[in-house]
């Protein structure tokens, strides 16, 4: 299988790199990702003190994180990652 690869606007390579993670205990749940992602693949979860998921409506909830939701909409563009206070997300090339 070829990589996948393109051109930046000044004709240098460029590799697109895929989300693959987001570390829920760096993450502030802030959304500035969810808000730079035009493609619905982030999502905010709720967590309870023992950093398990669980129902927006549960009386439990510690805290919000991001999770990824939908990563086949992904586009390679790594938005989320360079707005990120937290540096929590994890990227890949698409493997050869």
């Amino acid at each position: 299988m070829a990589s996948l690869s393109g051109l930046t606007f000044g004709k240098l390579d460029w590799i697109p790199k895929f989300v693959q993670s987001i570390n829920k205990d760096n993450c502030l749940g802030c959304g500035r990702c969810f808000k730079v992602c035009g493609h619905k693949v982030l999502q905010l979860m709720a967590l309870n003190e023992d950093g398990e998921f669980v129902d927006e409506d549960e009386d439990e909830i510690e805290r919000k994180v991001m999770v990824v939701a939908n990563q086949n909409n992904c586009i390679g563009c790594e938005a989320c990652a360079r707005i990120c206070p937290k540096n929590c997300y994890t990227h890949a090339p698409l493997p050869a």
